[in-house]
Order: C-alpha cells, then structure tokens, then sequence
C-alpha cells in the first residue's frame, strides 16, 4: 500500500469544515449500540468489493467535527453536494487501502505518576505476590510517596509524554484515575492536571477521583487504619473533589485485604450524593464480592474480574438483563505483566451476555503499557476473544464503560468524528502483528491530529 495522501484541501481546520476519508479496503462502523452476547463479535463492517478507490468503495463524511455518513462513494458523494455539502469544502484523504475504524478508548488508566517500579519485576519473579510488595510499602505506596513529591509540571510533563505514546497507538479518549495521591492536595493536583490535559488535547481525558485506592502510610499505623481512611475518605476528600468539579467518576478498589465490599460501598454511595458515577476494580486477585457489589450499585463498570465468583458473574448477568448493564472492563495486560495463570472469564462473561470492555490498566507497576493494541494480542490469546470481539470492547463497549456510548466509540452519523486509518487492509490483522506500528492516521473530531506517511 501506499502511504497516506492528503488530495486536496488542505489539512482540515484551515477553512475547510469537511473531512472525506477514502479508498479503504474496509470501514469498522461498531453502529449499533453495546455489544454483548455473539452481537460482540459483529463489527458492522462496510467493505470495498474490488478497487478500494472505485464506486462502491466505502466512504466516511465528517462535517465539523461530526460524522455525517458512511457510505458507497457513488452514492454519498452526490448526496452530500445535493444535501447542500459542498465537495469543495471537505479535505480528502485517501486510506491508501486500509482500515478505518472508531477512535480507541481506553476506559481504565492510571495516566498521572511519578516514579517507576521496574525492580517489583524481579521481586516478582522471585515468587512475591502483589499484596505481599503492597504490604512491605512497596507497590501503589512507593508511587504515592513520589507522586506527592512530584511538581505540577513534572506531573503535566509525564501526561503529555504517554497521551502522545497513547495517540500513537490509535487511543483518541481515555479515562485517568487519581489514586496515588491519598491525600486531598495531591488528588486534587492529579485531577486538575488530568483535566487541563484533556482540555489541552487532541486526546480527551475523563478523570476519575480513586482516593479508595490503598490506605496510605500516615494511616496504616492506627489500630483502625482502614476504617478512618475510609472516614477521611467520606468526609474530606471527597466534598473537597465535589468543589473543585474536575472528577466525573468514582472508583474504588473493592479486593480482599484493601477495602471490603461494605467500605467500597459507602464510599461510592457518598460520591454518588455529589454527582460522581461509580466504577470499581472488582475481583482482581480473588473472590471479593466486587462484581456483586457493582450490579447492586449500578456502577458503569466493573473493573479487572479476574477472580469473579459464580455469584458475581450471576449478578453481572442479572444486570446485562437490563436498562443499566454493567460493563465488564478487563484488563488483561496486567494479569500477563504480574505473571498470573488465572486470566479473566470473558468467554463465560460473552457467553452470559455481559458486555465485554477491554482498557491498558496504564499503570507504573501492573501494567506499564500504553498501547490498546497491545492489549487486543494479549486478549486474543490469552482470553479467547476473537479479533473483532476484542475491537468492539476498546470501541463502543469501552464508549459505554465510560457513559460515552451516544457520543463516541463508533462511526455513526451525529458522533464524534474520531477515527484511526490503519495501515492493514482488515481489522482481523489489528491483534496479529504484536507490537508492530499499525497507525497510518488519527482523526480527532474531524481534524487530523497524527499522520505517518509512509508504506
């Protein structure tokens, strides 16, 4: 294939309100809603019989900023100058044979830190488990101690550095917890900056505050550490997070020997009393009564499930059965990079009919990956999803994992025009080349945002 070409017009955003992408070989819609059940291996795939650049080949309009159509280029190219659309007005690019496919979105990050903890990679191999390294001041507790040392401008420095590591691997939305903090300064400082990077761009950042993330040292002396961190939680942080107003989530992380599903509950009860949507990282290393608690509360998300019990996968299905599914956002990255067996159900979860999310888990200790490509290897065979399952799952269902799913996470007329051209003529081959450089061109809100020429 060739490499991408502008043909004429311009780059968008120089007087031209129009995008036209062309000359795929295949277009990956995901227009339907969430998927779920065998509806999660259907990707809504419009496809060029012969000649990518002929008639029939697949066409997407974006006006705007939103995405006006998809289409057969015989038929949409009159449609549009007869809608009063005029061609002269859209910068044309050709795909040069690729595939186009919904922006990525990962919908489970932990973007802001300082430090790193490469040597938990030997102390893991010597046979220590993550709670064990948590409990010896290791882990989430030696990146807090530098997180909190950490200057804004380190802090900034850092986010721009993996959102551009991020774009580069097609990922146009993502969602950025706090959590390393444990402290209403430094939670605050992580939100704002989340929040500022986001409005920065091209990459939309959706903070989330995650105070519940581990009880921090100051507390772990007191013979009730957990439960007054749980209080100070409650009572000081989070009306501090309600006024400063740059966090739309909550989570907490609900495993046994962190904090209990009673304590994950209260907490998330009094984030919802301001306005902040519940999420949980839920049965991570064991049965902890994390899913159970998630379709009880209705949280968007229910977060790692790599120990599920049959009772949490019972009340998981329960809730896909209804209005308000939660989404089961796996994490496999992370279950590969601890070196763990057990990775998480998603064939008995798709089988079950519970929506299926993929995310990176970003992170400097668990899961030090910024690319979603990654994970759909990962996923594919590891957890048996097939490729356009696993697609699905970091598109629309991760869209819906972030209460996003009318606005992103596929390309349907009136959403966001976020788009990735990739350099491989199916979205089959998207999981079968780990770690190669994939992205031809990255297309944020009908503007090009990232291009890479080239074959």
């Amino acid at each position: 294939m060739s490499g991408l070409r502008v043909i004429q017009g311009g780059r968008a955003g120089k007087g031209q309100p129009g995008l036209l992408v062309e000359g795929a070989a295949e277009v990956v819609t995901m227009a339907g809603g969430l998927r779920r059940g065998t509806e999660q291996d259907n990707p809504a795939i419009v496809t060029a019989p012969g000649d990518p650049h002929g008639d029939d080949a697949p066409v997407v309009a974006c006006w705007e900023g939103r995405i006006l159509a998809v289409g057969r280029r015989s038929d949409l190219l009159g449609v549009l100058e007869s809608g009063g659309y005029p061609l002269h007005r859209f910068t044309r690019v050709d795909a040069a044979g690729g595939t186009i496919t919904p922006g990525l979105v990962d919908p489970h990050t932990h973007l802001l830190f300082a430090g790193s903890r490469e040597g938990e990679l030997v102390l893991r191999q010597r046979g220590a488990d993550y709670m064990e390294i948590l409990a010896a001041g290791g882990g989430i507790l030696s990146t807090v101690a530098a997180t909190r040392a950490a200057t804004v401008e380190a802090l900034e420095e850092h986010g721009r550095r993996w959102l551009g590591e991020m774009l580069n691997h097609g990922t146009t939305t993502i969602e950025a917890k706090s959590g390393y903090g444990l402290d209403l300064a430094t939670e605050l400082r992580l939100l704002d900056v989340a929040h500022r990077l986001g409005a920065e761009g091209p990459v939309d950042v959706l903070p989330t505050w995650l105070g519940a993330h581990a009880v921090p040292a100051e507390f772990r002396s007191r013979p009730d550490g957990t439960e007054a961190y749980v209080r100070h939680c409650v009572e000081e942080q989070l009306p501090g997070v309600a006024a400063q107003g740059r966090a739309r989530f909550a989570d907490v992380f609900c495993e046994r020997g962190v904090f209990s599903p009673d304590q994950s509950r209260r907490v998330l009860d009094a984030a919802a009393r301001y306005g902040l949507q519940p999420r949980l990282h839920a049965d991570e290393i064991v049965p902890s009564g994390g899913a159970e608690l998630a379709a009880e509360i209705g949280a968007l998300s229910a977060d790692h499930l790599a120990a599920p019990s049959a009772a949490g996968i019972d009340a998981l299905a329960g809730a896909a059965a209804t209005e308000h599914p939660v989404v089961a956002t796996l994490l496999p990255a992370t279950t590969w990079f601890l070196m763990h067996d057990d990775f998480a159900p998603a064939r008995t979860l798709i089988e079950r009919e519970i929506p299926v999310a993929l995310a990176t888990d970003f992170n400097p200790g668990t899961s030090p990956t910024p690319s979603l490509l990654h994970v759909l290897t990962v996923a594919c065979l590891e957890l048996k999803m097939t490729p356009s399952e696993a697609l699905a799952a970091v598109t629309i269902n991760a869209a819906y994992a972030l209460g996003q799913g009318e606005e992103i996470g596929s390309i349907e007329a009136g959403k966001a025009a976020d788009l990735v051209i990739w350099r491989v003529p199916t979205h089959l081959q998207l999981p079968y080349w780990p770690a190669a450089d994939l992205v031809r061109a990255v297309v944020k809100r009908g503007r090009m945002v990232l291009e890479h020429p080239g074959p």
